[in-house]
């Protein structure tokens, strides 16, 4: 593994490094946006050896292999939260660095490593930023894998940003396409007030250390990143922090749940992960009566139980010479 002025450097020596362009053009902005995209980065002097638009989701996962399998310094990905997890699975623990243009919805990822999320912003942090290496999550489901969707191949899985139990993972499923597009991120909150009155709370144990802990609730996050639903979820969370947050939303009352979610959205930004809200960890292990599905970035991948770990430093990204890399 090079360092990570070593790589900087030969990402930005022109004709010196490989670098890759792959971008989800069935994304809400990838669609739109891909074009102006190539232009700006054309004109910020970017030069790549390859340009894939992927307007099939479900071949995002085989252009990424053949991509790391060419062995490029830099991959850019452009596309929403699950289309840049997607590409930091491919990329984690590997010598090669990853660009990021927010095209999503919520850009949970993108917030957290306090990139622009204009696309001409996003474009000059890639091409005069900083090499920085961040956190990743490690994620395990132990739980029955014979009805779900994604079957044993996602028994384990790397992700960017959160693992999501409860209200959130029905809303994602059901948040209707057309509404989601014209509305962005509103259309989960409606989707939400929607469901609620029929969705019913579950009771986690939450083990962190060998102790175990007992939550009634309608909302568990595991959260390595710093955003949820385009939201800060607190002032001193960072993707290279070391740690995973682990907190629910309310309890097993409807009311509590809406009530600490508006909490959420309007005390994030000034609250700590030290306060009473939050567990924080390396390592965790959540079970759930009834067992339930999980969310991993926006994907559903497996069933309680599952087994959260940290990876540290596992993942080299491009962010704002501004961002504090530990």
């Amino acid at each position: 593994m090079r360092s990570k002025p070593e790589l900087e450097a030969v990402i930005r020596e022109r004709g010196r490094g490989r670098a890759v362009l792959v971008v989800n053009s069935r994304s809400r902005r990838g669609r739109r946006l891909f074009e102006r995209a190539r232009r700006l980065l054309d004109e910020a002097g970017m030069v790549f050896d390859e340009v894939v638009p992927v307007p099939d989701p479900t071949k995002l996962d085989a252009v990424l292999t053949d991509v790391v399998d060419s062995r490029p310094d830099l991959v850019v990905v452009g596309g929403g939260d699950g289309t840049i997890a997607a590409a930091v699975s491919h990329l984690a623990h590997r010598d090669i660095a990853l660009g990021v243009l927010p095209l999503g919805t919520t850009n949970n990822f993108a917030r957290s490593l306090e990139l622009p999320l204009d696309l001409p912003g996003a474009v000059r942090v890639l091409a005069e930023g900083k090499v920085a290496d961040v956190d990743v999550g490690w994620f395990e489901s132990t739980g029955d894998l014979t009805d779900d969707p994604g079957g044993a191949d996602d028994h384990e899985h790397i992700f960017a940003n959160m693992v999501s139990l409860g209200l959130s993972v029905h809303v994602a499923e059901r948040v209707p396409h057309r509404l989601k597009a014209a509305l962005g991120r509103p259309a989960y909150a409606l989707t939400a007030l929607r469901l609620l009155p029929r969705h019913g709370a579950f009771h986690a144990k939450v083990t962190i250390d060998g102790v175990t802990r007992e939550m009634p609730t309608h909302q568990l996050n595991i959260a390595n990143g710093a955003h949820h639903s385009g939201q800060r979820i607190a002032r001193d969370a960072s993707p290279d922090d070391r740690l995973l947050a682990v907190y629910r939303l309310g309890d097993e009352r409807r009311l509590k749940l809406a009530s600490a979610t508006a909490r959420h959205v309007l005390t994030g930004r000034w609250r700590s992960l030290k306060s009473e809200a939050f567990l924080t960890t390396d390592e965790v292990v959540v079970e759930t009566d009834p067992p339930l599905s999980v969310d991993v970035d926006g994907e559903i991948r497996g069933r309680t139980p599952v087994r959260i770990r940290l990876l540290g430093n596992a993942l080299r990204v491009i962010v704002p010479t501004s961002f504090v890399d530990t």
